[in-house]
Formats: structure tokens, sequence, C-alpha cells
């Protein structure tokens, strides 16, 4: 009985594994082009150290206001480390600083500023990437080394003696002070501020009045030597039923490039829930009624339901109503050859007469394929769609789809010239791809293949990340590191 259940549990564990690993509708690839993590600089530089405080015999000083005045980054490295880490080194850097002395000796009291640099400056940090709660990548943690090869500083005025022998104590206590804060420092960029950044991607916001888009990630990113992989769920829902899931039987995109800067991938999946969405919704229908209908195929209409409008008298100059509605959610086809979307609809076409019921003259089936051009404008994905092939027919009889053939061409006019540009109006805004704010994408480049098709591009920052960092600054609270506050220095000598 074990050895049977144990044969159950071997075949069934591929289809429990296919079965827990959903594909993603969106998928993008950030390559080591892509990195910039040029706020450090900023933030090494607001660097905050504690007062050092000393006492050599009759000697007592303080230390205080230290301020970095200048960073210099001989070499630094961004790059990937598998699993999920991003691994950044500072090599032989050198940083310049400035602060207040004060000393007492015996009733002689000095005041003045140092300057002082701290060279041979090496850090090395690993930020570990994941997925959270909300589905959006974030920077769960943080470990960081960092250590200071040497240290000088420069003493002037009347006790300038007096601080150079007192400097091994200074210069010793600063540079602990100095490689103690670094990392905090490092640690608050990452987990505070770059998250804040990485806060600003959309994980489920709304498209417009009607239906929203879920962009939360999967899994945790998948990280190589190179590229950074996000699977993204990439479902579109209808507003009023905003838990309705669809299931994903598409083909799961898959990214091999690494020339650009940034990859980003959809599937099948991601355009059909979208007019799922929307057919959900109730909002693919379009009536025209009145003047609205082009007169040249009115007086068509006419001539074709003469008899049938005649027998309707008095309905004979009630104007015409048409309404066209989708019976079933568009399907998306991608193909290396281009992109296309096949709509099935009705078109019932009716006598209204005023305050009286309105009278059917007829219902006709359509059977459409549209040409789908794909583009990106900033980080806004659009569609621009064109009508290529139309198939009109009676759902009542044989005879009938014969006798609507005269109304094939006209009506292909009507969807070119009249209701092609409403669709294409309410595709024009598009749907923001999930970057951070500040990020555009430049230089796209939209490649079909069977079943997704992808798109590369540089990125283009629109607004500096250390703009967008300063506008998400957290509002300072109480210091992580009560070490990190640098004390008020005493003007009183009595205090030293």
């Amino acid at each position: 009985m074990a050895a049977s259940g144990c044969l159950l549990l071997l075949l069934l564990l591929p289809w429990l594994v296919t079965a827990s690993h959903s594909p993603p509708g969106c998928k993008i690839r950030i390559t080591s082009k892509g990195l910039d993590l040029g706020f450090v600089e900023q933030e090494l530089q607001n660097i905050s150290v504690s007062d050092l405080h000393g006492k050599e015999g009759q000697f007592h000083y303080n230390i205080s206001q230290v301020k970095v005045t200048d960073l210099q980054l001989a070499f630094s490295d961004l790059h990937f480390q598998p699993q999920q880490h991003l691994i950044f080194n500072i090599t032989n850097a050198s940083i310049s600083l400035r602060f207040r002395r004060q000393l007492l000796y015996w009733f002689f009291y000095d005041i003045g500023s140092i300057n002082a640099s701290a060279d041979g400056v090496h850090i090395h940090t690993v930020l570990r990437l994941a997925k959270d709660k909300a589905g959006r990548l974030k920077i769960s943690n943080i470990t960081c080394n960092a250590s200071i090869a040497r240290m000088h500083a420069g003493f002037s005025g009347t006790l300038r003696k007096v601080y150079e022998f007192l400097s091994t104590f200074i210069i010793t206590g600063m540079r602990f002070l100095l490689s103690q804060q670094i990392c905090p420092s490092l640690e608050h960029a990452s987990l505070v501020l770059l998250n804040s950044v990485l806060d600003t991607v959309p994980v489920r916001n709304y498209v417009d009045e009607h239906i929203g888009i879920d962009y939360s990630l999967l899994r945790d990113p998948a990280v190589s030597a190179d590229t950074l992989d996000l699977d993204f769920k990439g479902m579109f829902f209808p507003r009023a039923r905003e838990n309705q899931e669809l299931e994903n039987h598409a083909v799961e995109p898959v990214i091999k490039e690494t020339e650009r800067m940034v990859y980003v991938a959809f599937s099948e999946y991601f355009f059909d829930s979208a007019m799922h969405a929307y057919f959900q919704a109730g909002v693919l229908a379009i009536e025209l009624q009145g003047e609205k209908v082009p007169k040249d195929l009115e007086v068509l209409l006419r001539a074709t339901f003469f008899g049938t409008i005649f027998m309707l008298s008095p309905a004979v100059d009630a104007p015409l109503r048409l309404v066209l509605q989708v019976s079933a959610p568009p399907r998306c086809i991608i193909k290396p050859s281009g992109t296309s979307v096949s709509v099935s609809a009705f078109l019932n076409i009716s006598l209204v007469p005023p305050d009286h019921p309105a009278v059917q003259l007829s219902s006709m089936a359509m059977e459409t394929k549209l040409s789908a051009r794909v583009f990106l404008q900033g980080k806004a994905l659009r569609v621009q769609l064109d009508l290529r092939r139309f198939r009109i027919y009676s759902k009542q009889s044989a005879l009938e789809s014969l006798a609507l053939f005269s109304l094939q061409a006209p009506l292909k006019t009507l969807l070119q010239l009249t209701i092609m540009p409403i669709i294409n109006e309410r595709t024009k805004k598009g749907v923001q791809i999930p970057l951070p704010e500040g990020m555009d994408f430049t230089r796209e480049v939209v490649t079909n293949h069977a079943g997704f098709l992808t798109v590369g591009a540089d990125l283009h920052f629109s607004k500096g990340l250390r703009e967008v960092i300063e506008k998400y600054r957290p509002a300072p609270t109480a210091p992580a590191y009560p070490s990190s506050r640098p004390a008020e220095p005493s003007v009183d000598p009595r205090q030293l």
C-alpha cells in the first residue's frame, strides 16, 4: 500500500510542480547595463558622526559637527549575484571631512575647525531582493562591511602643537566612528530610500473607469550573473469584479536578449485579460442612431430592407438604429509575423419610431480580424488597431446571408471610418509598465515571437533618481542609531 502511494506521488509530482508555477502575463528583465545607484554617493556625503570626547592628563578635547565635504570613488562596482542578490563594492575611495574642535588645557581654551581625510575606504555591500506581501519588489536585507586604511588630519592655530600631540587619539577615534557610520548610512539608503522608490512601481491600480491591472510579482526575482528577471501576474480585471481571476493558459514569455538595459515581454494572456475585463464590464458595444448613421449607409439599408419597412407603415420615416456589440471576449494572436485580434460580434439594425417600440429589421453576425501595432511611449504601452478582415452573415438563414452580401463593403467602411477611431481613442492612453517613477523607455524595439512579444529598450531618467528619493524621503523620526547624531558642541570651557 505504501509503495503504491509513493508511486502515485511520483506520477503526480510533475503536474504539481507545473501547477505551482503560474506563468507570468508580463515579464521584465533588467540587465547589468541598466544598473544605476548613483544616489549612494549622496548618502555617503550625508553621513552623521557622533561627537568625540577625550581627556589626556590636563588636556580635554571635544570634536563635533563632523561634515563630509568631498567624496572620491576611485572604483565602484554594482553587479548581480545569483540567486537574489545585488553586490555593491567601493574600493580605495577617499572621504574629506571638516569638523569643529574645542580644547581646554589648564586655563587655555581654543576653538576652531579641522580638515581631515580618510583614504583607502573599502565597502562591500550585499543587497537581497525579494517579493513582499503586496507582490512588490523590495530590498529585504542588507549586509555590509566597511574599513578605512588611513586617516589624516591637518591642524592649525596657536595650539597646533597640542593637537599634533593628541592627533593619535583624535584620528584613531574619528577613524573608528566614521567606519561605524558608513554601513548604517548605506542601510538607510537601501532599506528606506531605495525601497521608497520601489514603492512607486504600480502593483494593482486602475487603468480607467472600467478596468484595472494587477502587476503583483508571482515569485521572488531570479538573478543570474548578468540579469534580473521579474515575473508579474499581468492580469487585467473589471473594476466591478476586482477579485475575478482569469486562468493563464498562454505561452510563457522567454527573454534571451541582454543587449539593452531592460526588456519587457507580454504574453497573449496579457492582452486577452484586458479584452476579457472590458467584455465583463459591458463596454464593448457601440450604438449609432439617427444622424450618427452615415447618410450613404442609411440609404443603402433602407433600400435593402425596403419591403419590410414598407410593410411597417407608418414607421417608414422612423430613424434607423445600429447596435454593434461584441458577443464573446476577443482573442489576441501573437505570431512572429505580427499581432492580430479576432472579434466576434453581432449587429442589430432597427427602426425606432417615436413613441413606439423599436422594430428590428435584421440581426447579423460579424467576424472581424484586426491587426494590432504595439508600441511604447514613455512607459505607457499602447495599441493601434486596424481592420484587416470583415465578414457578415445572417443568423436566421443562408438566403438572408446572401441578401446581406451587398452590405459587406458599406459596413466595412462604417467600421473603418466610424468605429475604429472610437476604439483607438479608447486605447490611446495605454497602460503603464511597472517601472519606478522617473524612469522612461527610450530607443524601443518591439519583436514578435510565437505567443508573446518583447520590447527591448534603454532607460531614460525623466526625473533624477535623487529627485524621486527626496520626494518620497520619509519624514525624520527618532534615529535608529543613537550614536549617529552629533551632540551640540560645548561653548563653555568648563563643560569640557
